[in-house]
């Protein structure tokens, strides 16, 4: 057996082939499939792909140390596109691909067991703004630093957004297919565009951090609104080459099969049945193409009928619910992103898998024009509240700005809401251990709050650690283990600060806190802090 090379576990390896042979249109006339051994004895079969100048190339990610066989074949046969032999894997510390874990800390964790707060921001348009010439490193170096493990970005990239939307920043043609959308070519694929994906998956890769993948945007747009031209067969060209290029890298934390699945089939945007048919069909087939077993998800428009019926005859077939839910609005309330709690929870009944809390809004920035009037009260207490709602329902938290999320491109600044969102990913990752933590609404005593102001509870297993969220500010009167003397705190989430808390002696089981107050607009909220003194 002679070795070929030595690959570190968890790192891409690629394979390159180069034929000859004249093929009218190489993306389809001819496919190339990897089988990739382990020393086991399990096998994983790998697509390859068509990457330009009579050159193909395969990309895989080992999962285990040792020696692996390999055999690539071409369909039709093509000598040239043959190979077979033996390399290595060495050990590696990485803590592996992302994969779901329900019912374990909020339902994420890396292959090395390690629990995952999904903290991310969305940024739709990062490939097609670095096509266009746009610098985005300082951007991904920024939210690394800041902590964002998470970044949401379509691969077809969307220049337009009804009603005003329109991207400023594109500069180049984006259209990853051949052709054009008034002549597509849905059966070649533009490599000039893919290579700027390429760069930018490795930039993302180098820093230690990982993607939502939207393998299809929004349904309202072209192609994915007009099934009658886009037909299952050049979906399925499409979704394999997507898993071809970028199924082997780490980066890769989600597969996320389409941005508000419901528009299918038409693009109307509205519940339908045939679209959850849609999501399980697409969701095994990508199971069967796509080896490294990524996170397979979904991401909704509309909240109801819960996940758990409409996906009921294939349950497992998705992976994990992207959830979009923007909370209360309205010129008086969507300062407190009311109802957000509330929606999750109808939502995930009778769900098994995991889920993110991926959408609410995008922070308006008013100095850009307002070109997509639902922004207009996205303000820096919708950013907060909402974050602190979604992070008590047990889930991780992905938020978004103007300035990034599509038709703009200022990358260089953060909006006035950063450093307030920031304090969600500090609280429950250096505060309170997040992985123990679950909802615990049934300690909250009293039910006379108004609508979007009661406080809401979450506790360890073992309630060592209990924190209630106030989202405006008052009091909140908490049942707790008779016996157990806390140690109290309020933490302030919109300046990080911990401060001592007082709380009135009830009975032996009963606490009272009132929040320390101060309000600008609108009551502050805060965070109680309660820690066992056994702990």
């Amino acid at each position: 057996m002679t070795i070929e090379q030595s690959l570190p576990l968890r790192d891409v390896g690629e394979w390159e082939l180069r034929s000859w042979r004249s093929y009218e249109n190489p993306f389809t006339d001819v496919s190339i499939e990897a089988t990739f051994t382990n020393p086991d004895g399990r096998a994983y079969t790998m697509p390859g792909f068509y990457d330009g100048n009579q050159t193909w190339r395969v990309r895989f990610s080992p999962n285990v140390p040792g020696y692996w066989a390999y055999q690539i074949r071409s369909q039709p046969d093509d000598p040239k596109l043959h190979r077979q032999g033996y390399f290595e894997v060495t050990p590696n510390a990485a803590r592996g691909f992302l994969r779901t874990a329900p019912g374990q800390a909020w339902g994420f964790q890396y292959e090395s067991g390690e629990p995952v707060f999904l903290f991310g921001d969305t940024t739709y348009n990062l490939f097609g703004m670095a096509h266009c010439g746009i610098d985005v490193l300082p951007l991904l170096q920024r939210r690394a630093s800041q902590g964002f493990n998470l970044l949401r970005v379509r691969v077809p990239v969307s220049p337009f957004h009804p009603p005003e939307g329109y991207s400023k920043w594109q500069t180049r043609r984006t259209f990853p297919w051949g052709g054009s959308e008034q002549s597509p070519r849905f059966d070649q694929f533009n490599l000039d565009y893919f290579h700027t994906v390429d760069g930018v998956v490795r930039m993302v890769e180098q820093l230690g951090i990982g993607m939502e993948v939207i393998m299809q945007a929004w349904g309202f747009e072209f192609p994915f609104n007009s099934r009658q031209v886009f037909l299952p067969e050049w979906e399925e060209l499409w979704m394999r080459y997507l898993v071809a290029r970028y199924d082997a890298f780490n980066s890769v934390y989600i597969w996320t099969l389409m941005n508000e699945y419901e528009y299918y089939p038409n693009g109307d945007w509205h519940y339908k049945p045939v679209a959850d048919r849609w999501a399980m069909r697409m969701g095994r087939w990508m199971k069967r193409t796509a080896p490294h077993d990524h996170v397979i998800a979904v991401h909704n428009g509309p909240t109801l009928p819960p996940f758990g019926r409409r996906f009921a005859a294939d349950p497992h077939a998705v992976d994990a619910i992207m959830f979009q839910y923007w909370g209360s609005m309205g010129e008086d309330d969507a300062w407190l992103a009311a109802s957000i709690e509330d929606q999750i929870a109808a939502s995930f009944s009778g769900w098994s898998g995991s889920a993110v809390f991926a959408e609410y809004g995008y922070e308006r920035n008013p100095e850009l024009e307002l070109a997509f009037p639902y922004h207009e009260r996205c303000d820096v207490d919708h950013t907060r509240r909402g974050a602190w709602r979604g992070a008590f329902s047990g889930l991780g938290v992905i938020h978004g700005w103007e300035n990034s999320w599509g038709p703009w491109a200022v990358l260089d600044t953060d909006q006035a809401g950063m450093s307030q969102l920031l304090q969600v990913r500090r609280f429950f990752t250096e505060i309170v251990p997040f992985q123990h933590m679950r909802p615990a609404q049934q300690l909250v005593l009293g039910d006379g709050a108004a609508p979007g102001c009661r406080p809401l509870a979450m506790a360890s297993e073992d309630y060592a650690t209990v924190i209630a969220y106030l989202p405006a500010g008052g009091d909140v009167t908490l049942s707790l283990p008779q016996g157990r003397a806390y140690t109290a705190r309020w933490f302030d989430p919109r300046r990080g600060e911990l401060q001592p808390a007082l709380g009135d002696a009830g009975t032996a089981s009963t606490q009272h806190f009132a929040s320390p107050g101060g309000h600008d607009a609108h009551p502050y909220d805060w965070v109680l802090v309660l820690t066992a003194g056994d702990a």
